[in-house]
């Protein structure tokens, strides 16, 4: 169907219009990826970051990383991207495992988003910013 030209039933019968309908169009997966990082932004992830890997990885597209403060605040964060998940219909793969807070890092594998909550420590220590800097940052 051509979009330049639509008809409009109004009151007083049909006329035209040239403003074209926009199809409903689905996010994309960097449209969900930026608004997951400000998801956790808003819930006190620490220096959210959000690495392009596509040109770079085939087995996931996006790095996620935030840095928690506690135990507590890594639980609050894991729950947040799964409710995250369920409400954009995304499957968490490999579930969710009770994690040893000790080893200050967990990931939370989307697909195509590898979310990584890490302790300040943990991020300094593997530097994924470093190791993935080929990849785009994208602003959140």
């Amino acid at each position: 169907m051509d979009d330049t030209l639509k008809t409009k039933i109004t009151g007083s019968g049909v006329s035209t219009t040239d403003a074209a309908v926009k199809p409903f169009m689905a996010k994309t997966d960097e449209a969900v990826a930026i608004e997951l990082g400000r998801l956790l932004k808003e819930h006190n992830g620490i220096n959210v970051t959000l690495i392009d890997l596509r040109p770079l990885s085939i087995w996931t597209d996006f790095f996620l990383l935030a840095t928690v403060t506690s135990a507590t605040h890594l639980s609050g964060l894991q729950r947040r991207i799964n409710e995250f998940a369920l409400e954009n219909k995304l499957t968490v793969l490999h579930g969710h495992k009770k994690t040893a807070y000790g080893n200050g890092w967990d990931i939370c594998d989307l697909g195509f988003i590898a979310a990584h909550l890490m302790t300040e420590e943990s991020r300094s220590f593997y530097e994924l910013e470093n190791l993935w800097s080929a990849g785009a940052l994208i602003n959140l």
